[in-house]
């Protein structure tokens, strides 16, 4: 049984307390003092004998009571340490000031191949092979900035974490380090999910059918382990596209790791992607770092903008989906990796391989899947669903009410080209967020360009009572506009063929709203 005694603190109570038990022939096994209690295991302590030893304890000046606990405090700091040494997923040693380990997790033991009680008293020099590793921790009393190492030919990234014992109020003393280890995956992992929140299909904002058409076809592309391509004009979303591919393909839980091709010079695109070797080149990390097709390791890489991609890099990109090999830059040892291979491009990459800008052989090696993202000019139906999504984050960010669009405001936004597409269209409500402080947005809020042109002079910007909800808002907004285009446009096919969209959709809102003249063709 384990006991607390608590007692008000003066000089010797706790070795009268202790007394009390060698009075009684009471064999104790261990024994830890606090400032005001002594905690106590006493195995032949039984719930018979312990009212007779509290009064005993109490007839001690100063004891105040006396409580069973369940397990004494120092054993289960040990015991809630090594569990949480235990469940670390990433190796961890602790070392003394010398640089010997004196405790490490499973995971250690299992990357080390030795088990966790060999680890113990074994030095970083022998457990690395680098005696410049050891002399730089211990030497720097474990201040260092984290490097690569390999253990057993694997690479790991190394990070050290000085542990110092105060010695009086305002100095302490480095009596070790510890020493955590992440394997490139992991660092993957950790990188996927700060830059990508995750989404699936679901996260594609849209009503559209060529929206749906897009996420019925990308939910069965996601589902094949191949190379995909996803094509469509600058600023659709073809990234969102590829991580709800990710998102609901087998790898979904492993790391989705990005690399815009159009944002880096070949040298740091090739760095990026395929990592480097210490000593690589003229800046490179100490100890090398991993690219990111090695920390994606069982998941998938995303190089955007692949038709910028360097003929170089095209080469030792194709040989890496040849065989699922590369090197990093400096070194001869071939490393093989798990990972699937989605690109996206705005560019027509046919017309590029004839051009000799793009290698042929790459260029099928990539397009075994495909999807098109459409423009935005051809969803119109999904423009005001966008718009609403956009005012509601910029007004949060912005820490303002949300605001509205007036009717003449969706109709410039409808009718507007959208160069720029999704992007184009975020960035016009953020501004027109940011730069007014009204809660219904106009025409002259969104600064979009020359508006009565963009509407065609259609006089869409006279009086229009503004509907009590949303819905209503875009129905009397849709009536309006295709009353007004009809009579230029007396079919559902010419209809169509002036807004973009398809003629199924015109004939459906036609017969919706009970356009006269309508002849369904």
């Amino acid at each position: 049984m384990r006991i607390d005694v608590q007692f008000a603190d003066r000089v010797g109570i706790a070795h009268e307390i202790l007394a009390v038990l060698a009075r009684r022939n009471m064999n104790v096994v261990a024994v830890e003092v606090d400032s005001s209690d002594v905690f106590i295991d006493i195995p032949e302590l039984t719930p018979d004998l312990l009212p007779p030893l509290r009064e005993d304890f109490m007839q001690v000046a100063g004891v105040g009571g006396v409580d069973v606990v369940d397990v004494l405090p120092g054993a289960r700091r040990r015991l809630h340490l090594d569990t949480l040494m235990a469940v670390m997923a990433d190796p961890v040693m602790a070392v003394d000031a010398s640089g010997s380990i004196v405790a490490a997790n499973a995971a250690a033991a299992a990357v080390a191949h030795l088990p966790e009680n060999d680890l113990h008293g074994r030095t970083l020099q022998a457990l690395f092979g680098e005696a410049s590793l050891h002399a730089e921790l211990v030497n720097g009393k474990f201040n260092a900035l984290a490097r690569e190492v390999r253990l057993h030919g694997e690479p790991f990234l190394l990070e050290a974490t000085p542990v110092s014992e105060p010695v009086d109020s305002s100095l302490g003393q480095t009596v070790g380090g510890v020493i955590t280890l992440h394997a490139p995956r992991r660092l993957g992992g950790r990188l996927h999910a700060l830059q990508h929140a995750g989404g699936g299909f679901d996260s594609i904002i849209g009503e559209s059918e060529a929206i749906r058409a897009l996420k019925a076809r990308g939910a069965r592309v996601a589902t094949v382990d191949a190379p995909l391509l996803i094509t469509g004009e600058t600023g659709t979303g073809k990234e969102l596209v590829a991580q709800a591919c990710h998102a609901a393909s087998p790898r979904a839980n492993a790391p989705f790791l990005a690399l815009n091709c159009a944002a880096l010079p070949e040298s740091l695109a090739e760095s990026e992607l395929f990592g480097y070797m210490s000593g690589a080149f003229t800046g490179a990390e100490r100890g090398g770092k991993p690219g990111l097709i090695e920390m994606a390791e069982g998941g998938s890489v995303f190089l955007d903008e692949i038709g910028e991609m360097s003929l170089y890099l095209q080469a030792k990109l194709l040989r890496f989906l040849n065989d699922g090999k590369f090197r990093r830059i400096g070194s001869d040892r071939e490393i093989k990796v798990n990972v699937r291979i989605i690109s996206a491009t705005h560019r027509n990459l046919r017309k590029m391989v004839a051009e000799g800008a793009f290698r042929e052989d790459l260029f099928y090696r990539l397009n075994v899947l495909q999807l098109e993202m459409p423009a935005l000019r051809e969803r119109p139906d999904d423009i005001l669903l966008l718009a609403r999504h956009f005012i509601e984050r910029a007004c949060t960010q912005a820490q303002k009410p949300i605001c509205r669009l007036n009717p003449q405001a969706c109709a410039a936004l409808v009718a507007n080209s959208w160069p720029g597409n999704v992007r184009q269209l975020q960035n016009v409500v953020f501004r027109a967020i940011t730069m007014t402080d009204k809660r219904m947005l106009d025409v002259s809020d969104l600064d979009l360009p020359d508006p009565h042109s963009k509407l065609g002079l259609m006089g869409l910007t006279g009086d229009v009572v503004p509907a009590e909800d949303w819905e209503h808002s875009m129905a009397g907004f849709e009536r309006m506009l295709l009353q007004k285009l009809y009579p230029q446009f007396p079919s559902s096919r010419k209809l169509a063929q002036r807004l973009k969209t398809s003629h199924s959709m015109i004939a459906n809102k036609l017969r919706k709203y009970g356009i006269p003249g309508h002849r369904g063709d």
